[in-house]
């Protein structure tokens, strides 16, 4: 195995010194792109990401990437998004690491070939899906959790033994920029590199013609994405943002709802793809709701949650004035109310503006409801979501909100955890995206799941019936043996 050069201890520290310092880095302009492209291409034509010690090697190096540079992630991403250090080590850090040392814990056992079972006619043959990486990625990552949606996805290729290239969101440049400056110390120089492109100039890199395309994003930016790749028939997984519905049954723990409920919503600033967008909220128990809420916030942020350090500021000016906007146009504010606070609880309409758009901020609206029919209903009229929530004690209602509504995921009586779960796939469906990621689900998705039969010839003196001329007789023999397999696995055991 070759490992990348190390620096030398004065590069070293400058790059360190530059990264505290947080000076602007320089855009990747097209044929830098094409450039670290055919570079990636040339180290995976040349075999140097297969071998499993190489893999690991990789894997080992993202944790060690984390490890020893978490005040700097904590750093970046205070001044991206104002994030308290508990949620970036938490939501950011930690989810990265779990992902890759889970891929190590497992890397073995999912690089052997699946075994497939054997028939009469394959008795002396080998039957076996072999799993073989795609070859370049692109990653193409989000604003609202910069590091997990551009390294989560970066794990799964890194394991299924792909070169990548990562471009992290220019809205978070103080992360994209440490991004930028750190892998090359860390991971393979040839295989993995990082790009600093803008929104607009993304298309024309899925172009080049790369061999996956992962996109983390909204739904707009998301088809103009899937547009590029459609030209070269570069396949993609989508993981796009939408409208996450949250019921509240008359029978749950109000106390607890709100909690988890708002603890969701609110954190990060509300900027998050699978938050809750909105409750909706049997009518009995919208008052003790709303009550709750409020006590929530107070305890969660303070009286004045600008001074509070647990709350995070949004992103960019385009995204605070696109929320301030929506908010003044819907509903009555029953908690906040102040703009520079951006703090809000909101009674709203079906009709109202905020639930025509995907909100990227910390605002969450109402709708009361008189039973959990009319919230299904509600649910399936909209387009599926990344995610449902259903918070109830009837484990009735959690069973019908399941499987009578189609999302990406879903979770009964909390919210996001199941989006940070190793084991379980997280994938959008219909407008919410497709494709699936985490754990084994991320190697399968940066992987081609190949057939490989391996026959000898000792079985020709039968097999010899399919071949022309064609003979009634051979015909007969041929179509006898298919009625006999059609009771058991269905295809012409004699071929």
């Amino acid at each position: 195995m070759s490992s990348p050069p190390s620096p030398s201890p004065a590069r070293w520290f400058k790059a360190l010194r530059r990264t505290r310092l947080g000076e602007p880095c320089l855009k990747t302009y097209p044929q830098e792109c094409v450039d670290l492209l055919q570079r990636a291409r040339v180290a995976f034509q040349a075999g140097r990401t297969i071998k499993e010690g190489f893999r690991l090697a990789q894997l080992e190096a993202v944790v060690r990437m984390l490890e020893e540079h978490e005040c700097d992630f904590v750093d970046a991403l205070g001044r991206d998004l104002h994030k308290p250090r508990f949620e970036t080590v938490v939501s950011e850090l930690i989810l990265v690491k779990n992902e890759a040392l889970h891929a190590i814990n497992n890397l073995k056992k999912w690089m052997q070939p699946l075994h497939v079972e054997r028939n009469l006619s394959t008795t002396l043959d080998e039957c076996l899906v072999v799993s073989e990486p795609l070859g370049v990625a692109l990653i193409m990552g989000t604003w609202c959790s910069p590091v997990p949606t551009c390294l989560v996805p970066m794990v799964g290729a890194i394991a299924a033994g792909n070169c990548a290239i990562i471009s992290p969101s220019e809205c978070t440049a103080h992360t994209a920029e440490l991004l930028h400056r750190l892998m090359p110390f860390y991971l393979d120089n040839e295989c993995f590199h990082v790009i600093l492109a803008g929104t607009n100039d993304l298309p024309q890199v899925v172009e080049l013609h790369f061999d996956h395309v992962f996109f983390t994003g909204n739904r707009e930016e998301g088809i103009r994405i899937a547009q590029s790749a459609a030209h070269t028939l570069t396949p993609v997984t989508l993981i796009l943002g939408g409208k996450n519905p949250c019921y509240v049954d008359q029978n749950c723990d109000i106390s607890t709802t709100a909690q988890r409920i708002a603890w969701a919503r609110f954190h990060n600033a509300g900027q998050s793809l699978v938050a809750p967008d909105y409750i909706l909220c049997h009518k009995d128990v919208k008052a003790r709701l709303v009550q709750a809420l409020k006590c929530c916030l107070m305890q969660f942020y303070g009286s004045d949650p600008r001074e509070s350090r647990s709350f995070g500021r949004m992103v960019n000016l385009e995204i605070f004035n696109r929320t301030r906007d929506i908010l003044w146009r819907s509903g009555k504010v029953a908690v906040g109310g102040q703009v520079i606070e951006a703090e809000k609880y909101i009674e709203v309409a079906e009709s109202d503006p905020i639930m025509q758009q995907d909100i990227f901020g910390p605002v969450l609206p109402l709708l009361p409801v008189n039973n959990v029919d009319e919230a299904i209903a509600f649910i399936n009229k909209q387009e599926k979501s990344l995610c449902v929530y259903a918070y109830s004690n009837n484990s009735t209602v959690i069973s019908r909100v399941m499987s009578e509504t189609s999302s990406g995921s879903f979770c009964s009586n909390d919210s996001v955890v199941q989006s940070l779960m190793v084991a379980l796939p997280f994938s959008g469906v219909g407008a919410s995206g497709m494709g699936s990621y985490h754990g084994r689900y991320s190697f399968d998705t940066f992987s081609h799941r190949k057939s490989c039969l391996l026959r000898g010839t000792r079985f020709e003196c039968v097999t010899y019936l399919r071949y022309p001329p064609y003979e009634d007789r051979n015909l007969s023999l041929m179509t006898w043996a298919s009625t006999l397999s059609q009771r058991s696995q269905g295809w012409c055991q004699i071929l």
